[in-house]
């Protein structure tokens, strides 16, 4: 569906509210988050192999649909990963579709010194901490030291990419939508060495180009991060010089590499995500002011990538949620304004029908005649307006906070049905995302959201739900 196409018939552009929602016209915004780790037990309440809350998936999808994220993209980003993602596209049918691939924070099973087999792993780390068992965190890790340079092993190589091949036929084409993540990520080599990575994403690459030439082309999910050159090296050595021969579009994900970096993704025909890792500094904001409407996407990245108040980019809702402050007050004081008119008007009416009654037993007392039910109230005196209820000035209030939360949170010890986890981000967040990319930009969240949406389904497909029995026929191949 083209870009035209979604915007015709739009109404007019609204206001943005302190969560993301535009007010002041009928539009809804939609979304599609390209990148939520939903695969992670975390999302279940097991954190660091241990269960702390119960299994609140099902609340997380549904808050996510409340604030019209209708669409998620789970990342694959190892062959647990990914058919863990499948069995959430069986479980929430036209709502979830994934990817599939090797995260270059997983890519160590490559190498001969690695023992486990590639299908148990999630990534690379597998310490008492249970972090194997969790998608690998967006930041760098300066306390850890780079993995040496591991000696790839070609045979198993060759096996880890038929098996990734065979995952990527065996699924069905409506809901594992992409080939990823892969790619490279230079800030965190203590997960894998930079050869590592260079050789696991070369090796993707080429099946990628051999899956297109088997008449199954898929678009790319692609994660760059410290490593501009090259990362943009092995995509020509693959697809050309223009990418011209790349089978499908290609979204780089979580971007925060400068303006310089973003203009040459953009102009080789790849497209950018934005989540809170994209919005941590004055720099990572100007770049996303730099990001054209018709290459952008939207996503969370969680558990991972929320916008904190430690970043540039909060600044941004913060002016959104004083904004709709001011908004919210102005229309409660024209309410008073109108309230109170219609109370002097009462009163008016009030003191001349008091002053009438007034006149006219005045008339009858002089005539000696009495008109019964005439009295003025009060001697005369009209009656006093109500008074009004003094404002409660209490200090002890909570204070409301700056950018406020549209669902309640509570720490994962204080689990509640129905409450987010905090520090643990959700794909209802996106709605924040866009806010902030709105306000950077000097654009209303509609044209955002509509945008975003329009790139996305233009890489990705319809995202419509076709045949449930394939899928499950799929994975019951897949799991046998």
């Amino acid at each position: 569906m083209s870009s035209a196409a979604i915007s015709a018939g739009s109404p007019a552009l609204p206001t943005a509210s302190p969560d993301g929602v535009p007010s002041g016209s009928d539009y809804k915004p939609r979304y599609i988050d390209i990148g939520i780790n939903l695969a992670d037990p975390i999302f279940r309440g097991r954190y660091h192999r241990k269960q702390r809350h119960p299994d609140d998936l099902e609340g997380v999808v549904q808050r996510s649909r409340e604030v019209g994220c209708t669409k998620l993209i789970v990342t694959g980003s190892s062959f647990k990963s990914s058919r863990d993602a499948l069995k959430l596209a069986e479980q929430f049918p036209g709502t979830v579709f994934t990817t599939a691939g090797i995260h270059p924070c997983s890519s160590a099973i490559f190498e001969r010194k690695h023992k486990r087999h590639h299908e148990a792993d999630d990534n690379a780390s597998d310490g008492e901490d249970g972090a194997a068992e969790h998608t690998p965190a967006c930041g760098p890790d300066p306390t850890k030291a780079h993995a040496e340079d591991g000696d790839v092993d070609l045979a198993k190589s060759a096996q880890i990419i038929a098996d990734l091949r065979t995952l990527v036929l065996a699924s069905p084409g409506n809901a594992l939508v992409a080939l990823g993540e892969m790619g490279l990520d230079y800030d965190r080599l203590h997960y894998c060495s930079a050869s590592t990575q260079r050789h696991a994403f070369a090796e993707q690459l080429k099946l990628v180009a051999s899956l297109a030439g088997k008449g199954k082309p898929l678009p790319l999910f692609l994660h760059s991060r410290a490593c501009h050159g090259d990362f943009v090296r092995l995509m020509k050595d693959q697809f050309g010089p223009r990418l011209e021969t790349l089978p499908r579009g290609a979204v780089v994900h979580s971007f925060t590499g400068s303006i310089a970096e973003a203009e040459e993704l953009m102009d080789l025909g790849l497209y950018l995500g934005v989540n809170g890792c994209s919005l941590k500094t004055v720099e990572n904001c100007e770049v996303v002011k730099a990001i054209r409407l018709d290459r952008l996407m939207l996503e969370t990245d969680g558990p991972w990538c929320e916008v904190r108040p430690t970043h540039e980019g909060w600044s941004y809702l913060v002016k959104a949620a004083d904004a709709a402050r001011a908004k919210a007050q102005e229309a409660a004081d024209a309410r008073q304004a109108a309230d109170e008119a219609a109370r002097e008007a009462a009163h008016a009416a009030r003191e001349a029908a008091a002053k009438e009654a007034a006149e006219k037993a005045v008339a009858a007392a002089a005539t000696g005649t009495t008109t019964i039910g005439t009295e003025p109230a009060g001697n005369g005196r009209p009656p006093r307006p109500p008074r009004q209820k003094k404002q409660n000035n209490n200090s002890n209030q909570k204070k409301e906070p700056a950018v406020p939360d549209r669902f309640k949170v509570v720490k994962k010890e204080k689990w509640e049905q129905g409450a987010m986890v905090k520090g643990r981000n959700e794909p209802c967040t996106i709605e924040r995302i866009a806010t902030a990319v709105a306000g950077i930009k000097g654009l209303a969240v509609e044209e955002v959201c509509e945008a975003a949406w329009a790139n996305t389904v233009k890489v990705f497909g319809s995202l419509e739900w076709r045949d449930r029995a394939a899928l499950q026929k799929s994975i019951d191949n897949i799991y046998t």
